[in-house]
């Protein structure tokens, strides 16, 4: 219990540190236009808060997130024939414009 708290901690933390990286090359990008000198990089103070943090903040949703499932089609395939194997029943569309077509067709009742 402590560990998910720590790390939802430290997610809280990587976010907000993401953030002021994003404030602070925003203010940077600012200051280059005020002074008017000429975009070249990002500082690299910037650049490094900016990949710790992501880092942080991916390996904290991994933790928090769980226990991932193995995913595995050939559990659902094994139970299907070849007969089935290409069958959609969610793409099924029996009223379409093809009634059209035919002047004399009156739909059933």
């Amino acid at each position: 219990m402590g560990s998910k708290f720590f790390n939802k901690l430290l997610l809280i933390a990587g976010f907000a540190s993401l953030a002021h990286a994003a404030f602070s090359a925003a203010h940077h990008r600012t200051y280059l236009r005020l002074t008017e000198q000429e975009w070249t990089s990002l500082p690299l103070d910037i650049i490094l808060q900016t990949v710790i943090s992501l880092v942080i903040v991916i390996y904290n949703i991994i933790e928090v997130v769980g226990n991932f499932k193995e995913i595995r089609a050939t559990v659902d395939m094994q139970q299907k024939t070849w007969d089935t194997l290409g069958n959609f029943p969610s793409f099924y569309s029996f009223n379409h414009r093809g009634r059209a077509l035919n002047p004399g067709y009156t739909p059933p009742e």
